[in-house]
């Protein structure tokens, strides 16, 4: 088992209130979730993350002599390890928060041959031939498969609301006291409105768990996260949160072991690189919800399903299941709480509702495809409830805002997921990706307690 810290931050200068936040964060999960569905237009590039929108990174050292500390955003829906490289020059990132500093690519990095299996996965769907041809391999040598000195070719990445250009490179990376030697990496120049980079933790083959596979794979084959509570709130302390790569003895501190609900993943044949799960219904107090069929299986054009997500803040459900729920949600809240329509504007969620002291808010359960795999969402994970003070009223009012959104119309949701769970739903849980048994699996911990337990074990 290797142990290593997310980190979850806030940065006050680009969010000065709590209303602004929120809408950038439902705006970055929207636009995520509908890119996901036009990609294939752009078939140069490689299978797609979106806008880092998850705030979760991950810290390795690359390189020994000196290891340069790289930090980068953890995404389980995409699958490529990518960050800036000195020079860099991003345009449009102005005010964008930078997690780490362009890397110097010295000698000791080696570049990736345009024969390999790397090389063509960067480049989606073009052959070997044709990448060497680019890199103008001479054809006697490429009809004699000798071309291992020329180099793969740059290649364009896209995101939501961003892109950049990127070079392969190999060279030794650090996990804590773990040394992947000739670890593949995305090496990017040049960007457009992306000057932080991903840790893509997706199933493609340079994804860092499939690359951590080929050395350990005990390592490799499991991984888990337990996403530390995030609230909107600037000054709060923030605990790390466990990111587990392999098994861990599971037991919580009182000894006694937790159960963990499994559901399996689904295998997307457009989409092979994300963690798609069968969503069969929400109940909302004790009205159960069904979901549409989009959302309990995928399609041979690799429509449906709902991705498991950490790089998504909020979860995105179809139109008329989201408006389904909402109405199930509404019934038993709206009876004893105004709506509060001007802050569902300035923060892109809702229903949000003015509160009257202690409100009833209906339990809310995820039920997974498979045997009784219902998950109870904690209440926060799904209602978050906040001072309202925007209007220049002197006396502030407490609103509570659903935090499920719309994902449109799924007549439009040609070629993609259906629904995205996101890592706001996630919190508080110990979410494992079993990729032996090809199953993700739920069990409700105490993230900071994990932490600290499992740092004690390892020191």
């Amino acid at each position: 088992m290797i142990l290593l810290p997310l980190t979850h931050s806030i940065s006050k200068t680009q969010f000065n209130t709590t209303h602004h936040l929120l809408k950038s964060t439902s705006t970055r999960s929207s636009n995520r979730f509908r890119h996901q569905h036009h990609h294939r237009k752009h078939q140069t590039q490689v299978s797609l993350p979106l806008s880092p929108g998850s705030d979760y990174t991950l810290s390795f050292n690359l390189g020994s002599n000196p290891p340069q500390l790289i930090t980068l955003y953890m995404d389980t829906g995409s699958d490529l390890v990518w960050f800036p490289c000195s020079p860099f020059e991003c345009i449009l990132c102005e005010g964008k928060p930078q997690t780490t500093k362009p890397a110097n690519i010295t000698k000791q990095v080696h570049s990736v041959s345009c024969q390999s299996p790397a090389c063509s996965s960067a480049h989606s769907t073009m052959s070997s031939s044709n990448l060497c041809a680019i890199s103008r391999c001479p054809l006697d040598f490429i009809e004699t498969s000798d071309c291992s000195n020329f180099s793969c070719p740059p290649f364009y990445y896209a995101y939501g609301d961003g892109s950049f250009v990127a070079n392969l490179y190999r060279h030794t990376l650090s996990l804590s006291s773990l040394h992947l030697q000739n670890f593949t990496f995305g090496c990017a120049h040049t960007a457009l409105a992306e000057p932080t980079g991903v840790a893509g933790f997706g199933r493609g083959i340079l994804s860092l768990p499939a690359q951590l596979s080929t050395l350990s794979p005990h390592l490799g084959n499991r991984f888990s996260y337990c996403l530390v509570s995030h609230s909107f709130d600037g000054d709060r302390v923030r605990r790390p949160s466990p990111l587990i790569l392999g098994r861990h003895d599971d037991t919580t501190t009182a000894g006694e072991a937790v159960e963990f609900v499994y559901t399996s993943m689904l295998s997307n044949p457009k989409h092979p690189y994300y963690y798609c799960v069968g969503l069969a219904g929400i109940t909302v107090g004790k009205k159960m919800v069904p979901a549409p069929e989009i959302l309990k299986r995928i399609d041979g054009k690799g429509n449906g399903g709902m991705v498991v997500d950490s790089g998504t803040t909020f979860t995105m459900l179809p139109e008329s299941f989201y408006n389904a729920v909402v109405t199930e949600f509404d019934k038993r809240v709206g009876r004893v709480n105004k709506r509060a329509s001007e802050v569902e504007t300035k923060t892109g969620l809702g229903p949000c509702y003015y509160l009257n002291g202690l409100s009833q808010i209906p339990m809310m359960t995820l039920h997974f495809v498979g045997n009784n795999s219902g998950v109870v969402l904690p209440r926060k994970n799904y209602f978050y409830e906040f001072l309202d003070g925007s209007d220049g009223a002197r006396k502030k009012s407490k609103v509570g805002c659903m935090m499920l959104m719309n994902g449109g119309d799924e007549t439009e949701l040609d070629g993609g997921p259906g629904a995205t769970l996101g890592n706001y739903q996630q919190q508080g849980f110990e979410v494992v990706y079993d990729l032996g048994k090809e199953r993700v699996g739920f069990a409700k911990k105490e993230c900071a307690l994990l932490w600290d337990s499992l740092n004690s074990v390892k020191n």
